[in-house]
């Protein structure tokens, strides 16, 4: 079966086993990115991003409940870009596999995933709005399914 080319960076490694069965027909980060395809949204989208969100531009401000979901499912970690505003765009790190399924939103911009802090959803979750739309995003995600 051939490869199916994706836009997110990290897609080409991008083998990394889930930790739970909790998710069905999620087997690597790209089945996690397809699925998402069909599920995000502008209700997911951050909303202070939320006007600019488009059908093509579905991964915009949807990076941190999509790396916190991507944790619950493949393990590892958070990490964060620092961008301007003081904000940091997330992506997920599990042992020498690293991946960024809503790297598109930035374009032909090349982001530096060197070096950058953990994040933490505890800290995230803070915001009560973050929250409700990772929450969210999870429900329909195992919805996708039933």
């Amino acid at each position: 079966m051939e490869k199916k080319d994706y836009k997110f960076w990290g897609w080409e490694n991008a083998d990394v086993s889930p930790i739970t069965d909790e998710y069905k027909g999620i087997n690597n980060p790209r089945d996690l990115y397809d699925a998402l395809s069909e599920i995000w949204c502008a209700d997911t989208c951050a909303p202070r991003m939320r006007a600019d969100w488009t059908e093509d531009n579905k991964t915009l401000g949807q990076c941190s409940i999509t790396a916190f979901l991507a944790q619950d499912i493949f393990g590892g970690r958070v990490y964060g870009i620092e961008r301007a505003g003081g904000n940091y765009h997330c992506y997920n790190v599990i042992g020498d596999c690293a991946f960024d399924l809503t790297s598109e939103q930035f374009g032909d911009e090349k982001l530096d995933y060197t070096d950058n802090p953990e994040q933490f959803r505890e800290v995230h979750f803070g915001k009560e709005e973050k929250r409700l739309r990772y929450e969210f995003l999870k429900k329909r995600l195992k919805e996708k399914d039933e």
